[in-house]
């Protein structure tokens, strides 16, 4: 372990960069109230510097982050942590919180998804947000948020990641209200909010239980406490439920069952906000806490299989939504929660790096639909409807290659990112035999259906007969600020698989780097779960395994191109044939609707009884009687005193027998 103080730097750059643009844009209000009549061009100019400020702010961050890979790279695999130096900041006695950056192979790979997804969504947020009156204040949270997600991942112990936990909770609020004159959009942002806070108190409730269990909140001494526990045999009743609830909290963050409602809703914010929030960075926080904290889990194997169950409902639930929306971020949201079921589906068969693997790749091809979406909304003047659009490749061809890039390692199409990653889930499942076989049956359905919606999207936004007015909409290709990022996140979508190839790849030396690279972290995770004898596979399983997952993509890739490039029909004849599926479907088999009839509805009424009949009748009644009361006691004392000669000689009078009583009474005691 190496100890180098340079660590703070890459959360800080961000966190300067966000003061720098929030100054940026209440220089821009001032400059606006005192010129009100001046035009936009005269007023934000200061606002325009937030862009390449902040840009910058997460590029150096990047930077940063390649020189800490690199200087891990250069220390022995057991020896590859770097550390700053430790903030103590909460000393309770017998127990201490400290604060100080951490960077790992785990941490690693996560600082480079971070910082150079979250560069290309900067530099692309410059062409997309230019018109835009607040682009400073956007360009402020985005870089608070990236700086909160940096904070998260660093962290050496669970106190230091909860305050990036919550800060990206935060940052999501403001981002996805940001444009809170819209209808809908500060509602998102309060669901998200709100859904968000169950999943944190399930977090805080967790880490309490670890606090009683270990004495510390240090991620790498939970670890080590985790394997002396289990020689005990005590406290197993404690592990699991500790990793149960940390589970909870996984589950608010990366929009499981039955927490996933507001990632959907959240679509309502700026679509840069969509790729790097709710695709690249803060969704995924749930599973960069499962694998840090992975010999908790490994030790509670049943909470495993049952993240397993949630995975794989959450996975088909998202994915069989997706199917039947028209809204094309809507499918792209729907898309999200089911990848990151996947994900979970793999960290519940213990597949701990074939989890980051899906992240990353997930990261690439993702934030690239996320950022192409938002290409062709921008290039069709705002229109977001799948059935209002077609033929638009001739109109955007660097967007349409760009998205059909995206869209098929989504889908998993062979050699592609999405195939590699998605198919070593699937694998790993299967080989753990037993009740994930259950699991991998479902994982193959969602495969296929994943494969069918992505094609679809390609069908109906990009070919076919155009269903609009070209000549009064004149849809356009977005510019070169936009479309750059694309093209180096379809270059990523399409060779990232090469991070980590199956173990049967023929070319020595090329598979399992990523495996290879995380095995540091995640060994004692696997000595836990598998006591050294990991499930494997005969390379003629693995082979068939592969087949079988190319088979699906490819078949059902064809089939949902092929029923979508030449218009709606099949799109009507669902709806006509079969509208009761066709609407549960769309409403994600009504999960929010029932939050919404049985839930924030009777919270509605029971808040409008207690505001009407306790504040009203009853507390406001008692301090409006009192004030009356009062008032009435002030008015009668009023008349008994006019500030006449007369009236005053009466009272002093008065006042003179009382004092003689008095007096006399005393005296004859």
């Amino acid at each position: 372990m190496a100890v180098v103080n340079w660590l703070w730097w890459i959360p800080a750059l961000p966190l300067l960069g966000s003061v720098i643009a929030a100054c940026l844009h209440a220089w821009t209000l001032a400059a606006r109230k005192r010129a009100p009549e001046a035009s936009a061009n005269d007023t934000d100019r200061a606002a325009r510097l937030a862009w390449p400020v902040a840009s910058l702010a997460v590029g150096l961050a990047f930077v940063l982050s390649v020189v800490a890979w690199s200087a891990l790279s250069d220390l022995p695999p057991e020896a590859r942590v770097l550390e700053s130096s430790t903030w103590n900041w909460i000393d309770g006695g017998s127990i201490s919180f400290g604060i100080s950056m951490l960077v790992d192979p785990l941490s690693s790979i996560m600082l480079l998804v971070i910082c150079g997804v979250g560069a290309l969504i900067h530099i692309y947020a410059g062409g997309y947000m230019a018109d835009d009156p607040g682009k400073a204040r956007f360009f402020a949270y985005l870089n608070l948020f990236v700086a909160m997600m940096l904070q998260l991942v660093l962290s050496s112990n669970l106190l230091g990641l909860f305050i990036g936990w919550e800060g990206v909770g935060l940052c999501s609020y403001l981002l996805i209200g940001f444009w809170y004159e819209k209808h809908g959009t500060s509602q998102a942002g309060q669901k998200a909010f709100v859904v968000n806070r169950i999943g944190d108190a399930c977090f805080l409730i967790g880490s309490f239980c670890l606090i009683d269990l270990f004495g510390t909140l240090d991620m790498s001494d939970i670890g080590a406490g985790v394997a002396d526990l289990l020689q005990s045999g005590e406290h197993n009743f404690q592990i699991s439920l500790a990793a149960l609830l940390l589970f909870g909290g996984a589950c608010g963050k990366s929009a499981q069952l039955p927490l996933f409602v507001w990632l959907p809703d959240a679509m309502a914010g700026p679509t840069p906000v969509s790729a790097l929030i709710h695709a690249a960075t803060m969704v995924t926080s749930g599973v960069y806490l499962v694998v840090r904290l992975n010999p908790l889990f490994a030790a509670a194997p049943g909470v495993l299989f049952f993240m397993g169950l949630v995975a794989a409902a959450t996975a088909f639930i998202a994915g069989s939504a997706a199917v039947a929306q028209r809204d094309l971020k809507g499918v792209l949201a729907y898309s999200t929660v089911s990848q990151l079921g996947y994900m979970f589906l793999g960290l519940s068969a213990g597949a701990w790096s074939a989890a980051i693997f899906h992240l990353v790749t997930h990261a690439f091809f993702k934030a690239l639909l996320f950022l192409a979406a938002g290409s062709v909304i921008h290039g069709v003047h705002g229109n977001q409807d799948m059935h209002k659009m077609g033929g638009l490749r001739k109109h955007m061809p660097r967007t349409a290659a760009t998205f059909i890039a995206g869209a098929a390692a989504l889908s998993g199409l062979p050699l592609l990112a999405g195939f590699f990653s998605k198919d070593e889930i699937l694998t790993l499942t299967f080989a753990r035999g037993g009740g994930h076989m259950g699991l991998w049956l479902v994982g193959l359905g969602v495969a296929a259906l994943t494969a069918f919606y992505s094609w679809r999207m390609v069908g109906l936004v990009f070919f076919g007969p155009a269903r609009f007015d070209e000549q009064k909409q004149k849809p356009h290709e977005s510019p070169t600020s936009m479309v750059l990022p694309l093209m180096i996140l379809a270059f990523l979508a399409v060779v990232g698989g090469a991070l980590n190839l199956p173990a049967v790849w023929p070319f020595e030396g090329s598979a399992g780097v990523l495996h290879h690279w995380l095995a540091p972290v995640t060994r004692l995770g696997d000595e836990i779960l598998f006591h050294g004898l990991a499930p494997h596979l005969t390379s003629r399983t693995e082979y068939i395994l592969l087949a079988i997952g190319a088979g699906l993509a490819l078949i059902y890739s064809h089939k949902g191109f092929h029923a979508y490039k030449h218009g709606l029909e099949r799109d009507e004849q669902f709806q006509n044939q079969r509208p009761l599926l066709q609407g549960t479907l769309r409403d994600a088999w009504g999960i929010d609707g029932a939050y919404t009839r049985w839930i924030v509805q009777p919270i509605k009424l029971l808040a409008f009884c207690v505001s009407v009949m306790v504040d009203k009748l009853l507390i406001d009644a008692a301090v409006n009687g009192a004030a009356r009361g009062a008032r009435a006691l002030g008015e009668r004392a009023k008349r008994m005193g006019d500030g006449s000669v007369a009236q005053t000689g009466l009272w002093m009078g008065a006042a003179a027998v009382l004092l003689a009583l008095v007096w006399m009474a005393g005296g004859g005691l």
